[in-house]
């Protein structure tokens, strides 16, 4: 490898940390906006998103640049497809958190709205896995990242809970309908950004191992999806 393509190369991976960083504290700000009821949160998070879009379109252009200077293959190569897949899912986070930041607002004014004990071990959960899969890019940790994988299971498990227990809330008390709609979806949405985490992880396994871990069964978790 050259000097010029291992110098840029670090750019990237340096882009890739700054963005995940980025997307990472306005999740956590969301979640804040949330479990706060934190109008002022909400509103940083939904106006901050045009940052997160541009960084998106910076590290693509950087990639892009890299590929067609160097003409990279075999480990390099592999490194900057993972970075172009890495992107698109931190972005889709931060689409995603702006979501859950719209919800937060709307919470914001139904303050006496009881949050139960399983939302926040989701949120948490969550959390703690989308800081993972970035640790495992940053300290080329495999471990890690199949840790993040096999967690995914987990989160899906705590949502299915909580609509069972969003759907015997309504039957019991129709007066909170529209804000058990929102936590219902801010919950639907953590899913997907556990998802977007689980992707992230298993482009660092690609990145270390050479292997392409989803669609392996059932073992650590269910590959790369995209949902609306």
């Amino acid at each position: 490898m050259t000097i010029r393509l291992q110098r840029d190369i670090e750019g990237l991976k340096r882009l890739a940390i700054e963005l995940g960083t980025l997307v990472e504290e306005r999740f956590r700000l969301a979640m804040k906006a949330v479990e706060s009821r934190d109008d002022r949160a909400a509103r940083k998070v939904i106006e901050g998103d045009i940052e997160i879009d541009q960084f998106e379109v910076d590290v693509e252009e950087a990639c892009l640049k890299v590929l067609a200077l160097h003409q990279p293959v075999a480990d390099q190569l592999r490194y900057i497809v993972s970075v172009l897949k890495m992107n698109n899912d931190l972005e889709r986070i931060g689409d995603l958190s702006v979501n859950i930041a719209q919800h937060a607002k709307f919470l914001a004014a139904n303050r006496s709205l009881h949050i139960s004990l399983d939302y926040f071990r989701m949120s948490h959960k969550v959390d703690e896995m989308l800081k993972n899969s970035l640790d495992s890019l940053v300290n080329t940790d495999v471990e890690l990242a199949y840790q993040v994988c096999a967690a995914d299971d987990e989160v899906d498990r705590m949502k299915h809970a909580m609509q069972a227990e969003f759907a015997e809330r309504l039957r019991s008390n129709q007066d909170e309908m529209e804000p058990l709609i929102d936590l219902f979806l801010i919950s639907r949405h953590l899913e997907r950004i556990a998802d977007h985490a689980t992707n992230i992880a298993e482009d660092v396994i690609y990145i270390i191992t050479g292997e392409i871990h989803r669609h392996r069964g059932r073992k650590f978790g269910k590959g790369r999806r995209e949902k609306v």
